[in-house]
Parts: C-alpha cells; structure tokens; sequence
C-alpha cells in the first residue's frame, strides 16, 4: 500500500515560515505529527495524511491516495507515513505521533510485538482464522521497523472531531486526497 509504488497518486507540501533557526527554536519543543485516513467503501480506495509540528509552527503537510480494504488500512498507512517522514527529517529527536484510530495505537503499543512473534499472523482458537495474516501486514511490517529503529516517538490517541487543531488539519487533508473534501 505504498503510495509511491502503487496507482496512487502523493502530494506533498513543506511550508516553512521563517528560517530553519527560527523553525527549530526552542530546542526543547518535541515534534508534534497529527495523522488521519479515509476510506471510501464503494470504490475501495483511501486517503492518507500528516501534519508536522515544530512548536507552534506546522513545518509539513503530505497526503496521498491509494486502494485499500478499510478504514484501519489508511489510519495505520497514515502513521507508518508520519513515522517515515520523522526517520528521514528528525532521526534521534523526541516526537509524538497523534491518532485518532484507538485501532492503530493499540496494534503500536501491544499487538505489533506478538504479530512480529507470530510472523505477522493470527494466532486463534478458530481453525479458519488460524495463521492468517494480519490485515496490512505490509504497513503494520514497516511501522514496526520504524518504531524500533527510532524509540524517541511516542504514538498518543487524540479524540477525533473535537476541535484539535491538528487532527482536524488531517482530516481535511485525507478527505481532499480521497476527493471528499
């Protein structure tokens, strides 16, 4: 599901107000990366999106489309996007990761370590479910790999739809990315 080497198509916006000295100061202000999906039923297809923080001061802006499944697929696309975006431009510094999926923050916080014991399948007392794969076992993959190449981000649940300023600047980026906004 990687916007890049799909149908999909990525957009990508750096704003940047002042100089980078000016953007980065206060050292003391971690990264603050809000993350949103939309997903479209009827024609199986998504949207994905992340706004960057620094301070007060949103430093980047992606969004992309793609075909998935699910909601769920584009709430953890959209993290495992914020992830790789803090590996590339903040390698070593604190972040937080905020999501409105409790899906998503679950699967960060305890059930990518057991995926990853199980070789990214189900382990259940049901024999048709038994050994499945996970669903976007691919992104789930990657988002693991990201999280332990870089333990300073924290993945945090923010209530969706409720006026923060971030999440709601997500939103609207993944529903224009799907065409819905």
């Amino acid at each position: 599901m990687d916007g890049e080497k799909s149908a999909g198509s990525v957009k990508q916006v750096d704003i940047v107000a002042g100089s980078v000295d000016a953007m980065l100061s206060p050292m003391t202000d971690i990264f603050q990366v809000y993350t949103d999906g939309s997903f479209d039923a009827t024609s199986r297809s998504g949207g994905w999106a992340i706004v960057a923080f620094k301070g007060d001061v949103q430093i980047h802006v992606a969004s992309g489309t793609t075909i998935g499944s699910s909601n769920n697929s584009f709430e953890v696309l959209s993290v495992m996007r914020a992830a790789s975006w803090l590996e590339a431009e903040a390698t070593g510094m604190a972040a937080v990761i905020w999501t409105d999926s409790a899906h998503v923050v679950e699967g960060c916080r305890r059930w990518r370590f057991m995926w990853r014991g199980n070789g990214w399948k189900r382990v259940r007392s049901n024999p048709h479910e038994r050994r499945r794969p996970i669903p976007d076992a691919d992104v789930w993959r990657e988002l693991d790999t990201l999280l332990e190449h870089n333990p300073l981000i924290a993945i945090q649940l923010c209530k969706g739809h409720s006026g923060i300023s971030g999440n709601e600047q997500a939103d609207a980026a993944a529903r224009s990315a799907l065409g819905l906004g």
